[in-house]
């Protein structure tokens, strides 16, 4: 099966787009420029490929693109590693259609549910594929005001939900950064049609969804700086970091750490009590929703 190229059309048009001959360190061919960022013939040149052949992988009409010609093209355009993974993911050959492996039901790990079950001091939760919450404490419930029940999409909340606007002081940046993530995923699992189906419905939901996504920005769910603004505890500094066990690469821990003898820590305790509940929820294979 050939790989539908549209999106690595899209990405290489992008990039493109955003490096001036300048920035690329080349002298601009002669001529009227009518596109913001570097002509096709001037990346063509950079990869040290033809014309003809950068037009065919920019129009989605070039079945089979070897790894020197992509590691080329990571170059020229002056791609990060993480750019340059989804370019590679992009670019991969199709696979047979069938039921892909992100449709199995999932299920938390044990491994990653004994982590989170010792952490009832700081807020934590297990996320799966496409933000899927497999498992929260309580203390992530007190922090965010949402029982954020098992099977509940994490992403879903942060850019749709208007709480998440008012809570998330960084809010934009954090949007921002989950729309990016929702990029590498869809590279990553181009056969997961709850994926796209998801995708597209936040994109018609949300203008900033739609705007963030068409400038294909590209990233991976990473550590970053948190700041809450809660109703009784007032403003809460965090630094979320993210625990993945190797074994169950599509699962991972958020975990809101804080500053020792901190403001932050010193609320905590008070959160835990105020809004205590009796345990950790877990995910079960009846409220995933997955098909």
């Amino acid at each position: 099966m050939v790989r539908d190229r549209t999106q690595l059309a899209a990405f290489l048009r992008s990039r493109r787009d955003r490096l001036t001959p300048g920035q690329a360190g080349i002298s601009p061919l002669p001529g009227e420029r009518r596109v913001p960022g570097l002509r096709r013939g001037e990346l063509a040149m950079l990869a040290g490929i033809s014309a003809d052949y950068y037009s065919r992988l920019e129009q989605g009409r070039q079945a089979n693109i070897s790894r020197e010609v992509l590691d080329a093209l990571a170059g020229a355009l002056r791609l990060d590693e993480v750019e340059r993974a989804h370019l590679y993911d992009l670019a991969a050959p199709g696979s047979p259609r069938g039921r892909s492996t992100a449709y199995r039901a999932q299920r938390p790990d044990p491994g990653l549910l004994r982590v989170i079950s010792m952490l009832d001091h700081l807020p934590a939760l297990v996320i799966g594929r496409r933000g899927i919450v497999l498992a929260r404490n309580a203390l992530f419930c007190a922090v965010y005001g949402h029982p954020m029940e098992p099977g509940t999409s994490y992403t879903r909340y942060l850019l749709l939900d208007p709480d998440a606007r008012e809570r998330i002081v960084d809010w934009a940046a954090a949007a921002h950064a989950a729309v990016a993530g929702l990029r590498r995923e869809a590279a990553r699992h181009p056969q997961d049609r709850r994926l796209r189906h998801d995708i597209a419905e936040l994109r018609r939901a949300d203008p900033n969804v739609a705007r963030w996504w068409d400038d294909h920005p590209v990233g991976e769910y990473s550590s970053a700086p948190r700041r809450i603004r809660h109703p009784v505890g007032g403003d809460l500094t965090f630094d979320v970091e993210l625990l993945v066990a190797p074994q169950v690469t599509d699962q991972h821990i958020v975990l809101y750490t804080v500053e020792p003898h901190s403001r932050t820590a010193r609320t905590l305790p008070l959160l835990a009590a105020w809004g205590a509940e009796p345990a950790a929820r877990v995910v079960t294979t009846e409220n995933t929703g997955e098909p």
